[in-house]
């Protein structure tokens, strides 16, 4: 998984025709760790954070007369409703097991439905996503009609800024090959399953592009009705944008301007950003992150492989019990020899006196 980020410059593309127009330096903030574990940790908690809060009725279960017979009917001794003429008459009530009444543990509204999640940590995984927006192969896994683009990241001039209406939106897309992104999200509209669909939400649809601008002169406006196309302005940056479903790879299509203020957000690996008090950018802790080609690289195995011949005294050599060789035994305990040799003096004279040098444990309860 290599950043895009190794390279010094991106093309600005013309919003007419897709024509580079200039270049602008790529930031810092490219370089950020991709880590998967901090954006899903924090895309599940800012979740969270938007629900609305809902519960029964605390009168559920409980709005009709019933007492208990007592015992001596031969029934049970939950309450039942009183009166006749009706099926209704002697029926339990009350009792989550019973049928009209209510629930166990109702749901309450002052349920802990919200989570403080880390500032730090939020800007640590925006970081994150942001890095992963530039690695073509992450923006394509994740499902993105990005083969006809250019390059990824896509920064694009601010004229963009100005548009007023969809025509013009559309025929931008068109104009730097975006538009497939946005034909996929039209061809797969679906109709929710369930009773969503009678509460304000009843279609489904993938996500197309994110656009990043800096100053909203009409840009909101003629894109907001583009199928699957967000906005965002760029310091209002977050996970939920850039890492829908906490799946990392957004495709993001930049204003020059908004491209450009990612250095005085974020800041780089010299200085901390200027807009964010105290704000540093995270690093990586390795350089590269390719552990398996690592491991196999000359320098670390010719470092591994020494033969046996060139081992230490104090080392043994590989797959070696030293229960079961004597020269691993001496590798790690030299005293070994002269235990081994006393031991079989001890056992000599014995056997030439005829008698045990001492008496076992058994022998001496025996004798007791």
């Amino acid at each position: 998984m290599k950043p895009a980020a190794n390279r010094p410059v991106v093309n600005v593309i013309a919003e007419t025709d897709g024509s580079a127009v200039g270049t602008v330096a790529l930031p810092a903030v490219f370089n950020a760790p991709i880590r998967t574990d901090v954006v899903q940790f924090v895309h599940k908690c800012m979740n969270k954070n938007k629900r609305q809060a809902y519960a029964v009725s605390t009168k559920a279960g409980h709005q009709t007369s019933a007492e208990s017979w007592g015992t001596g009917r031969a029934v049970a001794r939950i309450p039942r409703v009183s009166g006749g003429g009706t099926h209704r008459a002697g029926q339990a009530a009350f009792g989550n097991m019973c049928r009209g009444g209510r629930m166990f543990a109702p749901t309450k509204i002052w349920r802990k439905w919200h989570v403080k999640i880390n500032v730090n940590q939020k800007r640590y995984a925006t970081a994150s996503a942001l890095a992963a927006s530039a690695v073509p192969s992450l923006v394509s896994a994740r499902g993105h009609r990005i083969t006809e683009i250019s390059e990824v990241p896509l920064v694009v001039s601010d004229n963009i800024q100005q548009f007023t209406s969809t025509k013009q939106a559309v025929a931008f897309l068109k104009a730097i090959h975006a538009y497939d992104d946005v034909a996929k999200v039209a061809n797969n509209v679906t109709i929710r399953a369930g009773h969503g669909k009678l509460r304000n939400r009843r279609y489904r649809q993938r996500r197309g592009p994110l656009v990043v601008y800096n100053e909203d002169q009409g840009v909101v406006k003629a894109f907001r009705n583009v199928p699957g196309v967000d906005l965002v302005q760029v310091s209002s940056l977050n996970v939920l944008q850039l890492a829908p479903g906490g799946h990392m790879g957004r495709f993001v299509i930049w204003t020059q301007s908004a491209f450009s203020l990612l250095d005085q957000l974020y800041g780089s690996l010299e200085q901390r950003s200027a807009l964010k008090t105290g704000y540093e950018m995270p690093r990586s802790l390795l350089t590269n992150a390719d552990i398996a080609r690592i491991i196999d690289s000359d320098e670390v195995q010719s470092v591994l492989r020494i033969p046996v011949s060139a081992l230490p005294s104090t080392t043994l050599p590989r797959k070696v019990n030293p229960l079961r060789s004597k020269d691993a035994m001496h590798r790690l305990n030299p005293y070994a020899k002269v235990q081994r040799e006393s031991a079989a003096k001890g056992v000599t004279k014995e056997k030439k006196s005829g008698k045990r040098a001492s008496k076992s444990f058994v022998d001496m309860i025996k004798a007791d």
